[in-house]
Formats: structure tokens, sequence, C-alpha cells
């Protein structure tokens, strides 16, 4: 493998990360780290970067109080020499949340970074900086692609345990050193509240780190912002976040659970005052918005969309869909024209354009729900379908003639190396889908793999749905719903691209970062 090292970058994170590790964090909606009470900005939550190119890459820091956002950046973890890169003011309008973009940088380097929060009023009264490292994108091709990705974080209750060490998978993802971290959604459960305690099975009881935000469904601006700001209460999430830059999409449980465009909740649901899910969502966007680095929905951005494809190299194109925002309500899902599908028109086009110009040997198509995996959603007590299959193993129907016009546009434009990534469904596997298997035949054979959750209830494994031909060539799933992550059944994936030979390998994983399952697929063919 010729995938570059970096031997500096764990030394940075045993260094320049300790204050951050060290921080008394709040449980609390307004607590202050400890050392704010010397009265400059605090960064208690930690960095992260997101969507890292050849050069350029987001930076994003959360202060305690209005502060002025200022990054150095350096080749060299000594930071002689910084650059400066002066952001934005940090207040109130943006939950105190902000991003700055850097640019102009080396491609695939090593770039030390810190952050420091200025009293707008002061800038020489500066906060403890918080440190962190990132790899730019490689141009060149001999230096490989590694990343990881996995979804499903904090649900069905079960949430930040400190007596079994947090969320530990974040450790073991960590310990790769990979590129990059795709988060495929659900990175948060703001319908899942959290309580102090949770039975176990076995009659123990899962212990939990609780907030105010977190003891109902959110419904206000403020309690989806609390939702993100949990997560960010675990040590091993921000050390993860100031070593390894994120792509992030959302799913359902970022606003409710397997919520669409238009849908009204039901008076019987009286955990919501809030009615209109298209409200709900519009507060959730922004927090979600806030609390990632993600460029298209920065302030001013152009598109304000979640979609967006990000180039990695020759090696590597990452498709980045939204499954959530454009489609067509749940329904049985068995009519026979379906214009909008999962995706909307105008995704779908733009989802085919950019494959068709796309010249890297590898297309990673990132999906927050999986293609024959049958997802119901008994939300309001009907046979509705939530996901793309409905369990119909004939021709298309419903969101399923959207995918098959995707893959047949693949086949005819001759577009070799598409794979599909997925989490959702709480489970891991990998499903190979052929023609000769299927209902619908014009298309070419290809992958999907199925990873997740980091830290929720793991469930059985979904049914197939034979229109498209899968095989399920391997799966890890309980047979009991809603297992603990005491119980294990967590998950993450790994996608390692050989700089020599161009060919992929996807590991599955699980909590520890043990290998489950491994194949290697060879650049520039179909059907295997």
């Amino acid at each position: 493998m010729s995938h570059r090292p970096f031997p500096g970058r764990r030394s940075v994170l045993r260094g320049s990360l300790a204050a951050s590790a060290a921080l008394t964090l709040p449980v609390g909606p307004g607590a202050a780290p400890a050392f704010a009470r010397s009265g400059r900005p605090g960064a208690g939550w930690g960095v992260q970067t997101g969507d890292v190119s050849a050069d350029s890459g987001l930076v994003w820091v959360r202060a305690d109080r209005p502060a002025r956002m200022i990054v150095e950046t350096s080749a060299t973890e000594s930071f002689r020499n910084p650059r400066r890169w002066h952001g934005p003011l940090l207040g109130a309008g943006t939950d105190f949340t902000g991003t700055t973009r850097l640019h102009g940088l080396p491609s695939g380097e090593q770039i030390h970074y810190r952050v420091l929060l200025a009293d707008p009023d002061d800038p020489r009264r500066t906060g403890e900086p918080v440190t962190g490292t990132f790899r730019t994108v490689s141009r060149r091709r001999r230096d490989g692609v590694r990343f990881l990705w996995s979804g499903d974080l904090a649900g069905q209750g079960w949430g930040i345990n400190p007596g079994l060490g947090g969320y530990r998978i974040y450790d073991a993802m960590a310990g790769l050193d990979p590129d990059f971290f795709l988060c495929s959604g659900d990175s948060i459960y703001a319908d899942g509240p959290i309580s102090a305690t949770q039975a176990l099975p076995d009659g123990g009881t899962w212990r939990n780190i609780t907030t105010e935000e977190k003891a109902k469904v959110a419904e206000t601006l403020a309690e989806y912002r609390g939702n993100f700001r949990y997560n960010l209460l675990d040590a091993n999430l921000r050390r993860f976040n100031a070593q390894v830059p994120s792509v992030v999409q959302w799913d359902d449980h970022e606003v409710r659970n397997n919520w669409y465009p238009g849908e009204v909740i039901a008076t019987t649901d009286t955990r919501y005052t809030e009615k209109s899910v298209d409200v709900l969502a519009a507060r959730a966007r922004r927090a979600f918005s806030e609390y990632f680095p993600v460029p298209t929905l920065r302030p001013g951005a152009r598109d304000g969309r979640v979609y967006r494809v990000l180039r990695q190299g020759p090696l590597l194109d990452l498709f980045v869909l939204d499954m959530r925002t454009y489609r067509n309500a749940n329904s049985p899902d068995d009519q026979t024209t379906d214009p909008e599908g999962i995706l909307g028109r105008e995704q779908l086009e733009w989802l085919k354009r950019e494959l068709a110009r796309s010249r890297a040997v590898w297309k990673v198509i990132a999906a927050d729900m999986p293609i024959g995996l049958v997802v119901p959603d008994a939300t309001e007590g009907r046979p509705n379908f939530e996901a793309v299959a409905q369990g119909d193993p004939g021709t298309p129907l419903g969101r399923e003639l959207q995918i098959a016009e995707l893959l047949r546009f693949v086949k005819h434009r001759r577009i070799t190396g598409t794979v599909w990534l997925t989490a959702d469904v709480h489970h891991t596997s990998a499903q190979h889908y052929q023609p000769s298997r299927a209902a619908f035949t014009d298309f070419e054979p290809f992958w999907e793999f199925v990873s997740g959750p980091l830290n929720a209830g793991a469930f059985p494994a979904s049914p197939l749905d034979g229109t498209f031909g899968p095989e399920r060539v391997f799966v890890k799933a309980p047979t009991a719903s809603n297992v603990s992550p005491a119980g294990g059944y967590q998950f993450f994936g790994e996608v390692d691209i050989d700089g020599d030979s161009g060919e992929l390998t996807v590991r599955l994983r699980e909590q520890d970062g043990g290998v489950l399952f491994s194949r290697t697929l060879q650049p520039g063919r179909v059907g295997q």
C-alpha cells in the first residue's frame, strides 16, 4: 500500500490537543468551559475541519461568548512562521459558532492549525488556543486515498455513557489515521430524548450524560442546537474532530424520524406542539449548518444545499446525496410514474451530469439511505415505505423508477467505478447488485456497502427487494431489536484506494476496529 505516512500526527494529538481534552465541559446549555473564568473567550467544544480539498478547507469552532475567530496554520507543529487567517465575529446569531475558509494550501501535505478566539473589544485578549491537524488532498495518484464512513449517533436513547468510555468507536477510527470521515446521516437524534438511565436486558443500567435540550424532542432552534452540542460533550469525538476532516450529510433524525417535505405531524403525537415538519426542518437545517463545516451551507453560499461533489484527487470523486429535502411523501410506493422520487428531478440531473464529467478512477456515491433494503415507515400506522425499495421484487415502481433511470444512465454512458455507501439501518452488510438476478436488467453490476451505527441501538438485518437483483454477500446484525452499544453491533467502514494499482478495498469493521469483511474491487471494470 502506497498511502503516505505522516509520523508527526500522533505527537500533535498527544501534545497540542491536551488543553482541549482536559477541559471540564458543560452539561447544561449555558455553562462555560473551566478556563473561561479568566474573562477570555473559550473554545471548549473543540475544533473540526470539513470538505478539505487539494488547496483549501473549512475550520470550525464554537466560542462561549462573542469573539473574533482567528486561525493560524503551519507546516510544523511548532508553529514557527505561522500564516494567519482572520475569521468571522462569533455571536448569538449563529450560537457562537463559525467557520473560516483556508485557501492556497499546499496539496498532499499535513496542515497544523490552531484557533484563537479574541475579545472583540480588545484583540490582544485571546483565549487558550485549540489545535488540530488535517491533510490536504493529494494530486499525486501514488499517494492513494483512505477514508471511513458510518452514521447514527446517540440514537434510541443510548447517549454518552462515561462508565463505558463514551463514544469509544471514535478512538478506533482515529487509530486508522484516515484522510477524512464521511458521516452518512443521523448525526443527531433530534426526536430521541436522552434520560439519565436506561434498563439493559441483563438487568444492568445504562447511564447517560444528560442536558436540558435532550430531555424532550427538539422543536425550537435552541433545542436543535442543543442536540448538536450534546455530542460534542464526548472527549473521543472532540479528539477525532481535531484529527480527521469530516464530510457530513443528513438524513431523517436531524429533524424527525422518517420526515418528508410537507409532512404534518398527527395530532395524536403529543410530543410535538409544532406540527409542521417544514418549520422543524428549517430550524434543524440552520442548526446543522452552524455545527458542521459544510461549504454549500455557509452564510452567503450560492446554492444552500447539502448535496455536492468532492474531488479527492485522480483516484476518487465523492458524490454526497440528499435523500430528504427533495423526496416525495412516504407512501406504499407502488406508483407507476414518479417524477420526484427520493432525490428530486434537479438533484438527479445534477448527479448524472457530475458522474458523466468525472474523470476519477472511482466514483463513490454517498447515499443516506440504501437502495435494495426494505425500510418500512410505520410512523402514521400505515404500510408506507421510507427508502427506495418497497418489497415488490418485480419491475421498478415508485422511487425505484428514479434509481432505475440513474443506473441505466450509468450503463449507457459507460461510467465505470461506481460504488454505493450508506448507513441508516443499524447493521453492517455488503450487497452485490446483478442484472441476471434482477427484474430490471438495464444496468451494470455494482456494490452497495452498509455500516453503522456509531452509538445507537442495533437492529436485525433488513429484508432485500429483488428489483435490482441484490445478493447479500455479508451481514452482521443482532436478532433482537434495539440492542444497546453495550451489547456490541456498532460498526464503521473503511475505503482504501491503492495509489499504485488503483484497487479499491472496502473493509467493514466493528467498534474496536476489527475487520469483519473485506472486498477488493478492480479499477475500470464492471460486473465485479
